[in-house]
């Protein structure tokens, strides 16, 4: 070997340690992973488990399906979940093959937060609020069932996964948990209306959920937990954004 060939053999020992940390900025940049193979993979697999969700709870293509159900938050934040996620789905394969592998394909960061952030107050209220509530009231109901697991816990997850993983950070504003609360705020205007009009979440029941029952409750009642829902939901709202601004300020250092 030659001095010189030394001499480069050395240099491109000592630049491989640099070459790999750009490579790793690149792919880390915007604090979340810039890499669409991954990103498709991920948004793929969650699209086929969401959908499974909502064919299992509403049992759209059996003999008798459940219109009812779509008549329930869960159902339509589930529903709200399968669209955005076919959404990224094409956006990422769209993106792949224009662009190439290393990049992002979310079309509004803002957005897929908001989604994440209605799909949360499913699995927060099914936690929190409905599931203690079956081992105090006679119901033949057992929680965390498949169907129950996949449409409160797991696309949730998924949803939380995704943002986590693949959205790009340092998107969000410092009124956007406000927003965000505005989804389940429209829903609880369609319950009531809903069941003011007469119409049945499940026969004989007027309300979705026991917690908004105003018969039960009174209105003071289901007024009170509903302010209280929402001040827990925007305080969670704004661990997302602390998160948010958190991966941002690190992929810049």
């Amino acid at each position: 070997m030659t001095e010189t060939s030394a001499v480069a053999g050395h240099t491109n020992d000592q630049a491989t340690p640099a070459t790999d940390h750009a490579r790793g900025s690149r792919l880390l940049r915007a604090g979340a992973l810039a890499w669409r193979p991954g990103a498709l993979a991920f948004r793929i697999v969650s699209l086929v488990l969401i959908a499974m969700g909502i064919i299992r709870i509403t049992g759209i293509f059996s003999a008798n399906p459940g219109w009812a159900s779509f008549s329930f938050y869960t159902v339509q934040s589930n529903v709200l979940c399968l669209v955005w996620m076919a959404l990224l789905v094409v956006a990422t394969l769209r993106d792949l093959r224009r662009e190439g592998t290393s990049g992002y394909s979310t079309p509004s960061p803002r957005f897929s937060a908001a989604v994440m952030m209605a799909i949360t107050v499913t699995m927060l209220v099914y936690l929190i609020v409905l599931v203690p509530a079956t081992f105090v009231q006679d119901s033949d109901y057992v929680p965390f069932s498949l169907t129950d697991n996949l449409i409160h816990i797991i696309t949730p997850c998924l949803l939380i996964v995704d943002w986590l993983l693949f959205v790009p950070k340092g998107r969000l504003r410092r009124l956007d948990p406000f927003l965000w609360a505005i989804i389940p705020l429209v829903y609880l205007v369609f319950a009531f209306t809903y069941g003011g009009l007469g119409g049945e979440f499940s026969p004989g029941q007027h309300y979705p959920y026991p917690f908004l029952d105003i018969d039960a409750h009174g209105v003071g009642g289901v007024a009170a937990r509903v302010a209280g829902l929402a001040v827990a939901l925007i305080a969670v709202g704004y661990v997302y954004f602390g998160l948010d601004r958190l991966f941002s300020r690190r992929s810049r250092a």
